[in-house]
């Protein structure tokens, strides 16, 4: 049966984040579990956002990856509970990300002054280019919910940020 478990495992380790795919859905933390019940293969993941629209592309993955395999009787379960945090990412999967241009999330919130802001001082985000931490936030949101579009002031590219939360 753990033997079976890790097949599986290998198998679903490979799926890549539809938004980001440089990213594995392990690498994100989004597979949170696979359990043996007799001949049915139960796969548990847990959405970045409720309602994260690349959910339904995942769990598509999910089952066409059980499948080739002959893993026909299977069931994906979308846990909400505990809610999913960037704390559950990989440290190779940030590395990733900031490789692919995108900053990842800060392992504790940092606050830096506001730069010609309305809004409270928005989170230290250093520059995944340039590596400069002289950054503002342009958006609350990027090309994706879970990302902020941010500045460097320094390079002047545009990149997103991988919210933390």
């Amino acid at each position: 049966m753990e033997e079976k478990k890790e097949h599986i495992l290998s198998l679903l380790r490979e799926i890549p984040d539809p938004e980001v795919p440089v990213l594995t859905i392990e690498d994100l933390g989004v597979l949170r579990d696979v359990r043996i019940n007799g001949d049915e293969v139960e796969v548990v993941i847990t959405p970045t956002y409720s309602g994260c629209p690349a959910m339904d592309t995942i769990r598509m993955q999910i089952r066409l990856a059980l499948m080739e395999h002959g893993y026909t009787n299977n069931k994906i379960t979308m846990l909400l509970s505990p809610a999913w945090t960037t704390e559950w990412m990989s440290e190779s999967g940030k590395e990733k990300l900031k490789a692919y241009g995108i900053a990842p999330p800060n392992p504790k919130q940092q606050v830096c002054e506001p730069q010609e802001q309305l809004f409270a001082a928005a989170e230290a985000v250093q520059c995944p280019l340039c590596e400069s931490w002289n950054t503002r936030r342009i958006s609350e949101f990027g090309s994706t919910a879970c990302k902020a579009l941010y500045q460097c002031n320094e390079c002047r590219e545009p990149f997103d940020y991988f919210k933390c939360h």
